[in-house]
């Protein structure tokens, strides 16, 4: 493979297909969920190692809840699980643990466990785990304008709104969906205006190192315009 010369700073993936993967075998969608779950902790020590600095993952939908009963409640026990089992791994590689959605309807034994983790991967670390998880771009962006509304503001910047919302960090240089779907889902909606996007048909689970390279490689060929021409002076 060419060799990837320019390696994003953030990296924001819509982690999509763990059902239809366990389909394809025969076997429920939890399975397909943890199946998931170890792809995320290969890719995210992978994303370290090669000088990510931000990675933000689309794990729990605020739509997610209309799901069965059965498939929310494994969910929601494979995310607690996934916080104690990461502690020591996010530790070691020296990675920031934050979760980015609303906290209304998440059981509080579950939110003190994320903010438990967050807290204690915050004082030492190089790379920022972000799951956007209880997470919808919309509700984010109402979520901003009623803290604006609440502080008296009549008017903010882009860069002012920016800091209303859920976690303050830099917005996304390429975005990842697995699975084949060519749509956002309501993920990141202000953040990814001038985010690249790459789109791959593998599913969440099958996606492994040499399709992030493949991911890498289309995005460190374009050129990133951000609404300018590049021949211009």
């Amino acid at each position: 493979m060419e060799k990837i010369l320019n390696v994003p700073n953030h990296i924001a993936i819509i982690m999509d297909g763990n059902g239809r993967w366990a389909k394809n075998q025969n076997k429920p969608r939890v399975f397909g969920h943890k199946a998931g779950a170890n792809t995320l902790r290969k890719l995210m020590e992978y994303c370290n190692k090669i000088g990510v600095t931000y990675l933000t993952v689309y794990a729990f939908s605020t739509e997610n809840w209309k799901r069965s009963q059965e498939e929310v409640d494994a969910l929601m026990f494979l995310f607690k699980s996934y916080i104690k089992s990461e502690r020591e791994n996010l530790l070691k590689n020296k990675i920031r643990f934050m979760v980015s959605g609303r906290e209304e309807g998440v059981n509080p034994s579950l939110m003190e466990a994320i903010k438990e983790l967050e807290e204690v991967t915050s004082k030492d670390y190089e790379m920022t785990l972000n799951i956007a998880f209880n997470y919808g771009g919309r509700a984010e962006i109402i979520d901003a304008v009623n803290k604006i509304l609440k502080d008296g503001k009549a008017s903010v910047t882009e860069e002012e709104f920016s800091k209303y919302l859920y976690n303050d960090i830099p917005d996304p240089d390429l975005v990842i969906r697995t699975s084949g779907e060519f749509r956002i889902s309501n993920f990141l909606l202000w953040q990814i205006a001038y985010s690249e996007i790459y789109i791959t048909d593998k599913y969440w689970p099958d996606f492994d190192e040499e399709e992030m390279d493949k991911a890498l490689l289309s995005y460190s060929k374009r050129e990133r315009r951000f609404g300018g021409r590049l021949d211009v002076k």
